[in-house]
């Protein structure tokens, strides 16, 4: 897809989470990426990811854009960009997928490259049968 078939939200929220990427910590892998979520209010939070020595400590820039918003009091995400130098553009891990997931079923996923190769798809298309605790807790509750 070309920028051209973007919209002006679709453009600003990639370049906020391009603007996020210049700010990764990524000293062992290299591997920089920014991501941005827009919420239902209109607000854009950006993240970008942290490695940390001990690996398992780190964190993806998708989650960090997440916690931020939900730290900030919101809780239902519209879309998500994330920005990497990868070709083709590289999607959320599947922590980032399922941590999405909890807050829109519906969500947009705008992936870009520092190129500008953007790719347009949706949470759901990517992990089809997550994880649902409120689907879970509703079973129970019919089964007791």
């Amino acid at each position: 897809m070309s920028k051209k078939e973007l919209n002006s939200d679709d453009s600003k929220l990639i370049e906020a989470a391009k603007t996020a990427r210049s700010k990764a910590y990524a000293p062992f892998s290299k591997f920089y990426v920014g991501a941005a979520v827009l919420t239902s209010t209109g607000e854009i939070f950006t993240g970008c990811n942290v490695e940390i020595s001990s690996y398992s400590l780190s964190c993806c820039a998708e989650r960090i854009a997440v916690f931020k918003a939900v730290s900030a009091g919101h809780s239902e995400l519209l879309n998500c960009a994330v920005v990497t130098d990868t070709t083709p553009p590289a999607s959320p891990c599947g922590a980032c997928r399922q941590v999405l997931s909890d807050f829109s079923s519906d969500l947009r996923l705008l992936l870009s490259n520092t190129d500008g190769e953007v790719r347009i798809t949706e949470l759901k298309e990517l992990l089809p049968h997550a994880f649902k605790p409120a689907e879970v807790l509703k079973k129970l509750n019919h089964n007791s």
